[in-house]
């Protein structure tokens, strides 16, 4: 596996005893996707997670990332859209690949808190919330649920075989362990600009 910022297949697996169900839990930078009857579990501060799924067949994942810090005199575009569009096209060509069929594709999305006091200048909770917004009304890919931007950091729950979502918003935190991981990779991105392309079907 890459050690890069690039998108990263979570394999971080364990049985989750509340859901009674298989669980991948994925980290900044990271994605999971699976056609089996399982869990998908993450926690947002900053960055945003989309979570697609075929509607008809059920396969289905969830990424976690963020747009890096564009340095250079074109603003967003640039290093930061083409980052978003890879964390993006990385999981939609896996499920294709796994067998979804473009058109029963939905999203929900969620994320982009403004929690992190030393990315306030920069808004890239927002920046990551109208990314995601943007690339997936380009994309065509229906948007049936969103829960973006706010105050919070959100532990979210992705049920891809039937779709269900459960978001609980963190409103009292006992470490800085999101921010930290947030910061993390933050830094990760501005070191380390991905590098690669992704042919989408």
């Amino acid at each position: 596996m890459s050690t890069t910022a690039e998108n990263q297949f979570a394999t971080n697996i364990y049985y989750d005893r509340s859901f009674d169900i298989d669980a991948a839990k994925i980290l900044p930078g990271e994605y999971f996707f699976t056609p089996k009857d399982m869990v998908i579990v993450t926690v947002l501060g900053s960055c945003v997670s989309a979570c697609i799924r075929d509607r008809v067949s059920g396969v289905g994942g969830m990424n976690h990332f963020m747009l890096p810090d564009s340095n250079d005199g074109e603003g967003l575009l640039s290093a930061s859209m083409r980052y978003g569009t890879y964390a993006m096209e990385v999981l939609v060509n896996d499920l294709l690949k796994a067998g979804a069929r473009r058109e029963n594709l939905e999203a929900k999305v969620f994320g982009g808190g403004h929690v992190l006091s030393s990315f306030s200048t920069i808004n890239v909770g927002h920046r990551n919330a109208q990314f995601v917004r943007d690339y997936l009304k380009t994309e065509r890919i229906r948007v049936v649920a969103e829960d973006l931007e706010d105050v919070y950091p959100r532990k979210v729950y992705f049920f891809p075989r039937t779709g269900r979502v459960l978001v609980k918003k963190l409103r009292r935190l006992n470490n800085n362990t999101i921010a930290n991981r947030e910061q993390d990779y933050a830094n990760r991105l501005r070191r380390e600009p991905v590098a690669g392309s992704v042919d989408l079907f």
